[in-house]
């Protein structure tokens, strides 16, 4: 599993967790580092943990394991590197301070909702 296919099951897995304001950055073209960011905001150091978690045993059933994580100590930006995507799981404040969203203004951007809500693909122009 790969790619965009990888970023939205990992979306999925974060909103079985309750997780908030979930996004998908697609980065392809405009760098070589990963091809997709999924940010996420978690309410609590626990929230944090337990979405990291579920977002590994969920994906290790599949065969797919974490290249690393960093950040599951403090649990106030945990990351999750799958390679192709790189999970930040933020706490408010956090997400804020670093605003992702600016710095890679750049990425086409995918909101996710849950299930019975669509997904909203926008840009930086939109």
């Amino acid at each position: 599993m790969k790619g965009r296919e990888l970023a939205d099951r990992i979306a999925q897995h974060l909103i079985e967790k309750k997780g908030s304001d979930i996004l998908i950055m697609d980065l392809r073209g405009i760098t070589s580092v990963t091809d997709y960011f999924v940010v996420c905001t978690a309410e609590s150091e626990v929230q944090a943990k337990a979405m990291t978690e579920h977002v590994a045993e969920q994906l290790n059933k599949n065969g797919v394991r974490s290249w690393h994580v960093e950040g599951n100590q403090a649990s106030r930006w945990i990351l999750l590197d799958f390679i192709d995507v790189v999970v930040h799981i933020f706490q408010p404040e956090i997400r804020a301070f670093y605003n992702l969203e600016r710095l890679w203004g750049d990425a086409k951007f995918i909101q996710v909702k849950d299930s019975d809500e669509t997904s909203t693909l926008y840009s930086k122009d939109s």
